[in-house]
């Protein structure tokens, strides 16, 4: 019997990936840009299990066993097994010929758009590779799970390079500065709905591809320039041009979801709030303090100083106020607020929604790639290669 758990971070991008040029080896039309989440606040946890003893191979997501010929779970083995029977010498007995048990679980909403999948797939390919002792760059093979999910296996700020290969052999992940690099960087998470999505990401940028004309622009002529001005940015600490470029990437991303037929809708009315509320508030600070961006879902995600934080938070709770006050509504870092005047809020122009929009706020910052926890306790897996959630006291 070998077992391994890991935990692998969330990341949340701020050059958009959406869109394929090979749809089977998960091969992007244009470069991405992303922040590694803490894994404190945010992560996916995997453990997974070989034992000759195992007559065939078996997965559980979030307490619930799901089928094993999922072809993206099976492509990500099947590179892990191949590698692996190459540091074996094609060994028939050896364990890359094992049954394999795997069992996984988020501590944040799954398929809401919160890159679940990414966090998910980098979890499982990582802990793979330290299953089997396999080496060197793997993130060309967690983009087979999910394409995003290769930035996960990096701290810091990530770009995926789309690569030119047929192959996909230059489509890999490369770090532009490590988690320590910004140190008083935040981002906050505002959680709007934890319901899966109408419209996957993989449906939904298939659709785009076939049908949307403003894809095939913004891959041509935006991405490529907001590409390298953002790195820039990012390696410079200029927080001003960083938030210009990752909301202006973000609300062009959903109007190619817009401009998709049939539309890919992914924001709400209260997403749409968010983003009044956030330039309202960037207008009455007289400056840009805070970014907003939206992957393919309905939650909001913020970058900004640590410094700003309080002041952030104030003006969140008196626009968005919480409906019920027993939920913890601000999670993760400790945070503070702070008292604000109101004739800041009357510079803002915007008034106090209807409480409960949002269930919750997640503080959390840059943090590191994946990491292999090894103490037994920490295993989703018994002995016997049953999930421990499922096991009778």
């Amino acid at each position: 019997m070998n077992i391994i758990t890991c935990i692998a971070p969330v990341n949340i991008a701020v050059i958009k990936y959406w869109g394929k040029r090979d749809e089977k080896l998960i091969l992007p039309l244009n470069d991405s840009v992303s922040a590694t989440l803490n894994l404190e606040q945010m992560h996916a946890k995997t453990t997974v299990m070989i034992s000759p003893d195992f007559k065939e191979d078996k997965i559980w997501l979030n307490g619930k066993e799901e089928s094993f010929h999922n072809q993206r779970l099976q492509n990500c083995l099947q590179e892990i097994r191949r590698k692996a029977k190459l540091e074996e010498d094609g060994d028939d007995d050896g364990i890359s010929n094992w049954y394999i048990r795997i069992c996984s679980e988020n501590n944040f909403p799954t398929a809401a758009g919160l890159a679940s999948s990414a966090a998910g797939y980098a979890c499982l390919v990582y802990a793979l590779a330290r299953l089997y002792n396999v080496s060197g760059d793997i993130s060309g093979i967690a983009r087979q799970g999910s394409g995003s999910a290769c930035r996960s296996l990096l701290g810091g700020f990530v770009r995926w390079n789309k690569g030119c290969a047929s192959d996909g052999s230059d489509s890999i992940a490369t770090q532009i500065v490590p988690e320590s690099h910004w140190p008083d960087l935040r981002i906050l998470i505002l959680v709007v709905s934890d319901k899966r999505k109408k419209v996957s990401s993989s449906s939904g940028m298939k659709n785009s591809v076939e049908t949307s004309d403003l894809l095939k622009y913004r891959v041509s002529h935006c991405v490529p320039q907001r590409t390298e001005a953002i790195i820039k940015a990012i390696q410079k600490k200029d927080f001003e041009t960083f938030a210009e470029i990752t909301m202006k990437d973000s609300n062009q991303f959903h109007a190619v979801c817009l401009d998709t037929f049939p539309p890919n809708v992914y924001m709400n009315d209260t997403s749409h709030a968010i983003v009044n509320f956030i330039h309202a508030y960037n207008k009455a600070c007289g400056k840009t303090q805070v970014a907003y961006t939206f992957d393919a879902g309905p939650n909001a995600c913020f970058y900004l100083l640590e410094s700003e934080i309080p002041r952030l938070l104030t003006a969140v709770n008196h626009i968005f106020p919480s409906e019920d006050r027993s939920v913890e509504y601000i999670r993760g870092i400790p945070s503070e607020t702070t008292v604000i005047t109101q004739e800041f809020y009357d510079r803002m122009g915007m008034q106090p929604q209807e409480p409960g929009l949002l269930k919750y706020i997640i503080h959390t910052r840059v943090g590191s790639g994946p990491q292999v926890l090894k103490e037994p306790h920490h295993h989703l897996l018994t002995e016997a290669g049953l999930p421990k959630a499922t096991v009778k006291n």
